[in-house]
């Protein structure tokens, strides 16, 4: 009999290659309006704006110093399926914009858009034991010690990291971010629980 609250190889392959194209393909829309997001992709998004590095390899670095921690505290599957997870969305954001264009998208709706699509994201490779570093490993980590959530985790690290994007974008960019950023944590706070959810 299979055990509900397990994957097999094949199940956390499809989980996270689903994820970390839906997360690339939400980036392309974040990008395509100039906005950010929050987390360490959101902080990878802005560094790419002010250094004209693509966000790919921002991404990829940043990540780095938090596999240890992640192995530390969450194992070393965890560690190996984030580090996947991660090298696979610096990738495909590299590639994604060749293969994807908007000749028109609303920044409201793009906002929302972009929300829905990293939310469900992140929400398949949260059920497939990993995540996409950063903010993320330490938010799963809280959430599964403590019980405080994963999305009000990121909430509070958003705030800091949209506070300092009022230094270098226009306000009104900023506005529209927050409000892809809170359709992600909405996403992530009302679904990835596990006194609800029992698939892993």
């Amino acid at each position: 009999m299979t055990d509900p609250k397990t994957h097999s190889l094949i199940e956390d392959a499809q989980g996270i290659a689903f994820g970390a194209t839906m997360a690339a393909f939400s980036i392309v829309i974040l990008t395509h309006l100039g906005l950010i997001t929050g987390q360490t992709a959101g902080l990878a998004v802005l560094l790419s704006y002010a250094s004209g590095i693509p966000f790919g390899p921002v991404f990829f670095a940043l990540n780095i110093p938090f596999y240890w921690f992640g192995y530390r505290r969450m194992g070393l599957a965890f560690t190996i399926k984030t580090f996947v997870a991660v090298a696979a969305l610096s990738i495909l954001s590299a590639l994604m914009p060749a293969w994807v264009d908007f000749s028109t998208l609303n920044p409201a709706f793009g906002a929302i858009l972009f929300g829905f699509v990293s939310g469900a994201a992140l929400l398949a490779i949260f059920r497939h034991g990993a995540s996409l570093g950063g903010i993320g490993i330490l938010a799963l980590y809280l959430q599964d010690r403590t019980g405080f959530r994963a999305g009000q985790t990121q909430l509070l690290f958003d705030a800091a990291l949209f506070a300092t994007a009022l230094i270098f974008l226009p306000w009104q960019t900023v506005a529209w971010s927050f409000l892809g950023a809170a359709v992600v944590n909405l996403t992530i706070a009302i679904n990835h629980r596990r006194d609800r959810y029992i698939a892993t």
